[in-house]
């Protein structure tokens, strides 16, 4: 899987979409139940999840009427990874 760093850490440098993603840790919610955490508007609430699910931290999957997102923990599985065998290129060079 490829993962796209860029636009993996515009997703993580914002606090709203942090604070969505400790939610989906917690559970699956749909994107109203998200929307009822924040004081924002449910527009802006949808960017917010449009921009976790182009950078692949979330998926959503629609049940009925109902859009349900949740943690797409492989993401961080292969940013972990990159930041190890940076770690790793690091030490090597020391």
């Amino acid at each position: 899987m490829e993962v796209d760093l860029n636009s993996l850490f515009k997703a993580l440098n914002d606090p709203t979409r942090r604070e969505i993603l400790e939610l989906l840790k917690e559970k699956d919610l749909t994107a109203g139940e998200i929307a009822e955490q924040f004081n924002i508007s449910k527009p802006s609430i949808s960017h917010h999840l449009d921009l976790l699910r182009q950078a692949g931290l979330v998926v959503s999957v629609k049940e009925g009427q109902f859009m349900y997102y949740s943690l797409n923990t492989t993401v961080m599985d292969e940013m972990l990874k990159w930041i190890i065998n940076l770690q790793s290129k690091k030490n090597k060079s020391q």
